[in-house]
């Protein structure tokens, strides 16, 4: 572990090699999992608020569920999270042309509709902060539905926290990010 900051960094992100292969995963991450997407405190007014701006993205099931239920629930854990579709697929998740799952507020903030680019934990996947009270844990959750981005990480070389730079950097700030930086040289110097 690498502590930077308030965070407490696993040794993973500095060895392990990662790129999202959507074509060959399909967006697995918006549909695999216990419940839906961890929202941290904001998330979830900034999805309410927003929602007429990636309303026609959505599916009209998604929707539906997304105004019966709300756009956010307390999952069995005490945790805020992203309402599911049939328990199990994120409500705010479309699939493309190509069939693959994508998110329908990042959509909308790709084309300038909005400054909220999704939600925090999304963006960060495949890594997972915990808080805790004094200090953060940054740890990689290795799962199956990721070996595609973890062969074509491999393959191209691309370290899991060079991958993650922008979310990083959203959570932490440019500075925190650049000790990063210099951590993984320290840690990767032959």
């Amino acid at each position: 572990m690498v502590e930077i900051g308030k965070a407490i960094v696993s040794l993973d992100l500095f060895r392990e090699y990662f790129t999202c292969d959507l074509e060959q995963c399909k967006g697995a991450c918006c549909i695999e999992g216990d419940s839906g997407a961890p929202l941290a405190p904001g998330e979830p007014e900034l999805l309410e608020q927003d929602y007429p701006r990636y309303r026609d993205f959505l599916p009209p099931d998604h929707r539906n569920v997304i105004e019966n239920k709300g756009f956010s629930l307390v999952d069995s854990d005490g945790d805020v999270v992203t309402p599911l579709v049939l328990d199990r697929q994120c409500a705010y998740s479309y699939y493309d042309d190509q069939g693959i799952l994508k998110c329908a507020v990042e959509k909308a903030w790709n084309e300038g509709y909005l400054n909220f680019r999704k939600p925090l934990s999304c963006h960060l996947f495949p890594v997972r902060i915990t808080a805790y009270r004094h200090f953060d844990a940054v740890n990689y959750q290795k799962i199956e539905i990721c070996r595609p981005g973890r062969e074509c990480g491999k393959k191209i070389r691309m370290p899991l926290w060079r991958f993650l730079q922008v979310p990083l950097t959203r959570k932490y700030g440019e500075e925190w990010f650049a000790e990063l930086q210099i951590a993984a040289d320290q840690i990767n110097r032959p």
